[in-house]
């Protein structure tokens, strides 16, 4: 038999579930009332020239007299070839933003749901690691969105075998691109964050990340093919840039884990 205390959790559970499920689907129907901004200043915006990104790297490529990094993005055209899928894809994107924005508040809602479980010395660190878990997947995010995907589209969608065959983008690879790499650089810049807490636990040590640096190499190129959906070389790299450097600020925060720990040890002597 279960006592009390468990339904009261598993009662406590299903109010944070609701609530969490309610903020998503109440931002994705906001979202998809603003169709027209959604997509054309947002999800479509890296098809036109005018975007950030293109418009500093044509900056940057004046500037050091090198024209050639200025992306030429005019040609990229994104056509929809079946009955459904601008229906679809216009629920599933309102979903998705509705996941991103209301990512913070399902955090606090999971930091509210243990908080009554940490010991007062646990709280602390529970909430930086919070903030911390919140703050990286937004810059994997950013990353994504400024960076990754602008790169990969303008490479791809400008490539040619021939003049004689034109690019045009189907509207299920576009989304499909710009979701994976979105979502999922959000969730591999948690890295430090797990690498902290794989510390705490003694599970990860500064001197077996440092042992096995030229190895994660050949890892995270792996798991960079992983991510990128469109499985080609260029994106691969642009990918496996940040997750190397990732790999070392998780050693950089192991070995800070250490130093504490080893302190703390220090002076209970």
């Amino acid at each position: 038999m279960f006592d009390n205390s468990f339904w009261s959790h598993l009662e406590a559970l299903r109010w944070v579930l609701i609530r969490c499920i309610g903020v998503v689907i109440g931002v994705a129907i906001v979202a998809f009332f603003f169709k027209n901004f959604v997509f054309d200043h947002i999800v479509l915006a890296p098809c036109r020239s005018d975007f950030v990104t293109y418009e500093l790297l044509c900056r940057l490529g004046a500037w050091l007299s090198m024209p050639g990094i200025c992306p030429d993005i005019e040609g990229i055209q994104v056509i929809n070839i079946n009955l459904a899928t601008q229906l679809l894809t216009h629920l599933s994107i309102s979903f998705y933003i509705g996941l991103i924005i209301g990512f913070p508040y399902l955090m606090v809602e999971i930091w509210y749901f243990i908080l009554p479980a940490l010991y007062p010395h646990e709280r602390k660190p529970a909430i930086r690691g919070a903030i911390s878990f919140v703050v990286l997947f937004f810059l994997g995010v950013i990353t994504a969105y400024f960076l990754i995907f602008p790169l990969t589209l303008n490479f791809l969608g400008t490539y040619q075998i021939s003049e004689a065959v034109p690019n045009q983008i189907s509207l299920n690879s576009y989304i499909s691109t710009f979701l994976t790499l979105i979502f999922m650089l959000g969730l591999v810049f948690e890295m430090p964050v797990v690498a902290y807490f794989f510390a705490k636990i003694g599970f990860l040590t500064s001197d077996f990340l440092t042992q096995y640096r030229k190895h994660s190499i050949i890892v995270i190129l792996i798991l960079a093919a992983f991510i990128t959906p469109s499985t080609d070389a260029f994106t691969m790299i642009l990918v496996a840039i940040p997750l190397q450097l990732l790999y070392e600020l998780s050693r950089l925060v192991v070995k800070r884990v250490e130093k504490k720990a080893f302190q703390a040890s220090a002076a209970w002597k």
